[in-house]
C-alpha cells in the first residue's frame, strides 16, 4: 500500500505486481545511468517524505543526487496505471520535491517545481543529459538483460 496525505486527504493506493515490476526497471535504468555517468546517488525507494501536518507521499522511486541520505528527494517517479493525473503533484509541491516523473502508458511525464508550481517539461533538469525517450524504449523491452545494454549503449554514444 502506498499512501498520500495532502490537505487533510488521505490516499491510499494498492500497489500491483505490474506496478512493482516496472518500478524495479526504472530503478536499475535510472541507477545504471547514475553509474555510468558517475554521479552520487541515494536511491530512497518509496519511503515516506513528510511535513508534518502538511503533505506526505510515497513515490515508487526516490533519488538523492549528489548528496548523501536525509531530507526531501531531489527526484520521485511515480508509476501510474489507474490513478494518474496532475493533482498528484500536491503532495510533492507541498514538501518542495524539485522534479517528478509519471510513468504511464509507456510515457513519461516530466515536472520540475517552479516559483508558482509544477512545469511540464520535455527534458529533465535534474538530469539533464538523460535521454528520456531512450529511458522509455528501453523500459518496453522485454528482456532486461537486453534493455540495459541498450540503455547502456545509448547512454556511452552521448
Amino acid at each position: 500500500m502506498r499512501l498520500f496525505y495532502f490537505k487533510g486527504q488521505v490516499e491510499i493506493l494498492a500497489v500491483s505486481q505490474e506496478d512493482e515490476v516496472f518500478s524495479g526497471v526504472i530503478a536499475l535504468l535510472v541507477g545504471t545511468y547514475f553509474v555510468e555517468k558517475e554521479i552520487d546517488f541515494t536511491t530512497t525507494g518509496s519511503f515516506t517524505q513528510e511535513k508534518e501536518g502538511k503533505a506526505s507521499a510515497q513515490a515508487d522511486q526516490s533519488y538523492l543526487i549528489g548528496r548523501g541520505s536525509g531530507g526531501i528527494a531531489d527526484l520521485s517517479i511515480e508509476v501510474l496505471f489507474t490513478s494518474g493525473n496532475e493533482s498528484k503533484l500536491n503532495p510533492y509541491q507541498a514538501l518542495g520535491v524539485p522534479e517528478v516523473w509519471f510513468w504511464e502508458d509507456g510515457v513519461f511525464g516530466l515536472y520540475h517545481l517552479r516559483s508558482h508550481g509544477y512545469e511540464k517539461i520535455d527534458q529533465s533538469e535534474v538530469l539533464p543529459g538523460l535521454d528520456i525517450n531512450l529511458l522509455s524504449r528501453c523500459l518496453l523491452m522485454a528482456s532486461r538483460v537486453e534493455a540495459v545494454k541498450e540503455f547502456r549503449r545509448g547512454i556511452s554514444a552521448v
